[in-house]
């Protein structure tokens, strides 16, 4: 295992003039890979499953672990990111300095429909990852903290950076994969303990009178947990939620649980 602040790449490496990388980004629980929130299996496991369907060259996973265990000791967020020749590249950081505000308080969303905005493949966490930050950059120059995508239809499919949860009557929605989403490790975690504890649940395509309807609307990943939505910008008005709204708290209880 090599470790530097600096990586080089062949001016003609497919990293660079493609994008062409898989990635998943881990928050690190106590420092340890095998702490239950870790979810280390389900990272290895999606970056395992790109591997194998983009037929690029399998990596040393016992140097994967053992990188992510040395940085998982330092940073409370990775990033391994897969190249197509089998190398692997770990990188850590920080929290968000404000996600303990943001968590509590709520974000600002925009709802964006540029077409600049589409991702291909989006069941894949690639290294071509521009449309999200184009529409994250997009949204934040005006104030706001999360874009939320849609798809050319009008359905609404995630936020920049998470899956989107809704609530009303008792039951939580999120949209389905098949219409286009990334299957989230934060998503996949939440949708298994929904089940397990009984709370219904339903994965359904969202449009603007169905997201008009409901109580509560927020957003998750693996680094963030749970964010609820304030108010989200629509093109002629704005929608506010109650972050405190007990549906929320239930949520966020399963992290504090485990």
């Amino acid at each position: 295992m090599r470790t530097s602040d600096s990586i080089l790449l062949s001016s003609t490496d497919p990293v660079l003039t493609y994008g062409a990388s898989v990635f998943t980004t881990i928050r690190i629980y106590q420092a340890s890979l095998d702490h239950p929130l870790t979810r280390w299996v389900k990272h290895c496991q999606r970056l395992s499953s790109s591997v194998k369907d983009f037929d690029w060259k399998i990596p040393d996973w016992q140097q994967v672990e053992q990188g992510a265990r040395a940085m998982g000791e330092k940073y409370l967020v990775l990033r391994i990111s897969l190249s197509p020749d089998g190398s692997e590249l770990i990188t850590g950081r920080g929290l968000p300095n404000d996600l303990e505000v943001l968590q509590k308080s709520g974000a600002k969303g925009w709802v964006t429909n540029s077409p600049l905005f589409t991702r291909t493949i989006p069941e894949y966490k690639t290294g071509n990852y521009l449309p999200n930050w184009l529409a994250l950059q997009f949204v934040q120059k005006h104030g706001y903290r999360e874009a939320i995508l849609l798809d050319a239809k009008g359905k609404w499919l995630e936020s920049s950076t998470g899956n989107l949860w809704g609530f009303k009557n008792g039951c939580w929605y999120t949209p389905p994969l098949e219409d286009g989403i990334l299957p989230g490790i934060a998503r996949g975690y939440l949708l298994e303990l929904l089940g397990k504890h009984q709370i219904p649940y339903e994965e359904k395509s969202w449009n603007f009178d169905f997201v008009k309807e409901l109580e509560v609307i927020a957003y998750s990943n693996s680094v963030v947990e749970i964010v609820p939505f304030q108010s989200i910008t629509l093109e002629k008005e704005i929608l506010h939620f109650n972050v405190k709204h007990e549906s929320y708290r239930l949520l966020k209880q399963f992290y504090l649980e485990s």
